[in-house]
């Protein structure tokens, strides 16, 4: 009978403090990938109920190559196996969790006490002993549970929103990265092709001098544009090896494993006018997370104001009456009276936060807007300067260098028209290295501006 009572007493206060709200969303919502890089795999960090092979990003597909490097493999690492990005993928499962707790019922408390035992120091009168089991149950009012699991909701959807404006970011430092790799192995191989010209250079001057057609001065600054270019050698050598490293980094890997990025920094195209990509800022997730903060800020109010509502605690049990051997119910119930505390500093915390946020998001609107303003002009720049340098420089700076060079060998021409013509071709080449390389890193950063690809001819290496 006892146990009876007890469990009816249980479902009844179940069922009271779990029909307080309705069930706020707690599904999985994660924000719509932007289309940067959308058709690539990223890692997710796997929930403990599910289990799949290589769910760390380890497996083959993900495996770093020993030979030759495409863009797409290096974009493919990063994405899988950067520490960072698996850092927030790790902390959305970790709201997902927090967003379960905070819809979770308060715990009943069952308690019992023994009443009037011992011994009487009267010997007429005899102890009655009582005994009593008691449950009690916080029923939340003002739909507390409800507001709380929805805050957690949007916490963790703005998790997801952290989560996918690392994995721009992530895309952009390696598209980035791999076009310093690019430049750094042509400007490995442009100084290689110096050291050969200033080698075949010190050899004619040699053979001149030992003719007796130039003075001996001309050897020993043929011999020191010689030494010069394979010191530049020997720095293109030390930044391309910082290149792959950079790389490496961007998929957690301190020693890189490939031979060599495939690819080239290849033709130009126009790009869009400013006004065009600013009409395609909202994609950015800096901007687009604003939504969802706003909302989130916004349910924290709601969640205290619902805290200014006071909890009622419901109790119930029977008492047993030893001498008699009669059961008896209790019921009751406890309301804290909201005289002074009323949660109006948490509510007051709560909007200063929410004004506080729209703030935030107008100050984000312009730095993101700046930002691009800043990125269009330095794509702007160095694509003016790579056409310029293509189309009028270099042709120039080429013919220049072989009519000098073949003029000095027939004595028409000095050793310093001669270095002087080598040093303007092949310093040319370098800034023309360069600004291929700046334009295809402002491609990279105007894309993460906009959160989707710029739709350009030759916009990736």
């Amino acid at each position: 009978m006892r146990l009876k009572t007890l469990t009816i007493l249980i479902f009844i206060l179940f069922f009271l403090g779990s029909h307080t709200g309705t069930t706020a969303r707690a599904e999985e919502s994660p924000p719509t990938p932007r289309p940067l890089g959308s058709d690539l795999p990223a890692f997710r960090a796997i929930a403990p109920r599910q289990e799949m092979p290589d769910s760390r990003g380890d497996g083959a597909a993900t495996r770093e190559p020993t030979g030759a490097l495409t863009l797409r493999q290096a974009l493919g690492l990063a994405l899988m196996r950067n520490p960072e990005l698996r850092a927030f993928s790790w902390e959305v499962r970790a709201r997902e969790a927090a967003t379960l707790q905070a819809g979770l019922l308060h715990n009943p408390t069952i308690g019992a006490d023994l009443q009037d035992l011992g011994v009487s120091a009267s010997p007429d009168s005899v102890p009655q002993p009582q005994g009593t089991l008691q449950l009690s149950q916080i029923i939340e009012l003002g739909g507390k549970r409800t507001k709380r699991r929805e805050t957690a909701a949007l916490s963790r959807d703005l998790a997801g929103w952290d989560y996918e404006t690392k994995r721009i970011e992530i895309f952009t430092q390696v598209t980035q990265a791999f076009a310093n790799l690019l430049r750094g192995q042509q400007q490995q191989e442009l100084t290689e092709e110096t050291v050969r010209l200033a080698e075949e250079t010190a050899r004619v001057v040699s053979e001149r001098v030992k003719a007796g057609k130039v003075s001996p001065i001309e050897e020993i600054r043929a011999n020191v544009a010689l030494a010069s270019a394979a010191i530049e050698r020997d720095r293109a050598e030390k930044d391309l090896e910082g290149a792959r490293k950079q790389l490496a980094a961007t998929w957690g890997s301190a020693m890189p494993q490939f031979s060599k990025a495939e690819g080239t920094l290849g033709p130009l195209a126009p790009i869009p006018s400013l006004s065009q990509l600013a009409e395609r800022i909202s994609q950015n997730p800096d901007l687009a997370r604003w939504a969802t903060e706003i909302a989130q800020r916004r349910a924290v109010i709601d969640l205290e104001r619902s805290r200014a509502v006071p909890d009622l605690t419901l109790m119930g049990g029977f008492r047993r009456y030893e001498s008699t051997g009669d059961n008896v119910f209790i019921v009751g119930l406890s309301l804290p009276l909201p005289l002074f505390n009323r949660n109006q500093g948490g509510i007051q915390e709560a909007r200063d936060r929410l004004e506080k946020g729209e703030e935030e998001r107008r100050a984000a609107e312009v730095r993101v807007t700046t930002a691009l303003s800043e990125a269009h002009r330095a794509l702007s720049t160095a694509y003016i300067e790579a056409t310029s340098l293509k189309e009028k420089v270099l042709p120039g700076a080429a013919q220049a260098f072989e009519a000098v060079n073949e003029g000095y060998r027939l004595g028409k021409f000095g050793l310093l028209d001669v270095l002087d013509a080598q040093r303007t071709l092949f310093g040319s080449r370098a800034q023309h290295l360069r600004a291929l390389a700046d334009y295809h890193q402002a491609v990279a950063e105007v894309e993460r501006l906009i959160g989707e690809p710029l739709d350009v001819t030759g916009g990736r290496p």
